[in-house]
């Protein structure tokens, strides 16, 4: 079976640019996402640059069946796990209990479960390798999030069990590492219904340099990464600061969302 790095949500944004660190640093690639037009341009632009060629899988990780059916298509090829990057995930903006719920519970789906089963799914084959998990979660994982409460709760979760499964799976080698990046200039926020204001956060990282801080932590086998020093001293703040005071002032469910088309 042939080592390879794994990455979910590797059509755009913080999850190919992890896909161009990973590649450059000589690990062969399975890009799993579910544009695949995506995924076939990342994969010839790495051929491109003299790098073997990556497997593209399209796959909808929301789907109850679908880390089962990316472990089959993987055993086919002849292909394991060396590292699993878990990058896949969305949020919305709006208070619970008006946004849909099925779209909530898609979220969670994605967010939480699929990536927890890809984490678990190919352990055997991590410690074979003595590779390891690259889980990405925010800086929103440090705080609730009123106005996007059910995404600011899944990274909570992504952080939470990143950081225990970094001590359960030490013995057996394998690495663990929750990436925290601040905001991220990419299609997140579109997806997730932000209006552009057209200034950029003052906490803002390209989605490039979020992946290269990612990779180097995770190759030093770090339990979290938090992306940007700006970020790291937030994230302190952040953890001293009780709820009573952050909740008012993270409140974004009276934030204007985009009127539908």
């Amino acid at each position: 079976m042939r080592p390879i790095t794994l990455i979910s949500g590797a059509s755009a944004g913080i999850g190919a640019e992890l896909a161009r660190v990973f590649a450059a640093n000589g690990n062969e690639l399975v890009l799993v996402a579910r544009r695949e037009d995506r995924l076939v341009a990342l994969a010839d632009e790495i051929a491109a640059s003299g790098r073997p060629r990556p497997t593209v899988l399209t796959a909808d990780l929301e789907r109850r069946d679908a880390v089962a059916g990316i472990a089959a298509e993987l055993s086919a090829r002849g292909l394991e796990p060396a590292n699993v990057v878990n990058n896949a995930g969305f949020g919305l903006l709006g208070a619970a209990a008006t946004l849909s719920r099925d779209e909530q519970l898609a979220m969670i789906d994605l967010n939480v479960r699929a990536l927890t089963e890809l984490s678990l799914a190919f352990v055997d084959s991590l410690a074979r390798h003595r590779g390891g998990i690259l889980n990405v979660a925010s800086l929103a994982a440090f705080l609730p999030g009123p106005g996007m409460a059910v995404y600011y709760a899944s990274k909570a979760y992504v952080l939470s069990f990143s950081e225990a499964l970094h001590q359960e799976l030490a013995g057996r080698g394998v690495r663990v590492t929750a990436l925290c990046p601040g905001p991220v200039p990419t299609e997140f926020q579109q997806r997730a219904g932000f209006r552009s204001s057209g200034r950029r956060h003052v906490l803002s990282l390209p989605a490039a340099r979020v992946a290269r801080i990612g990779y180097d932590g995770f190759m030093r086998g770090k339990r979290v990464v938090v992306a940007g020093t700006g970020n790291r001293v937030a994230a302190l703040l952040l953890r001293l600061m009780p709820n009573r005071v952050l909740l008012p002032a993270t409140d974004q469910s009276t934030l204007p969302r985009p009127s539908a088309p």
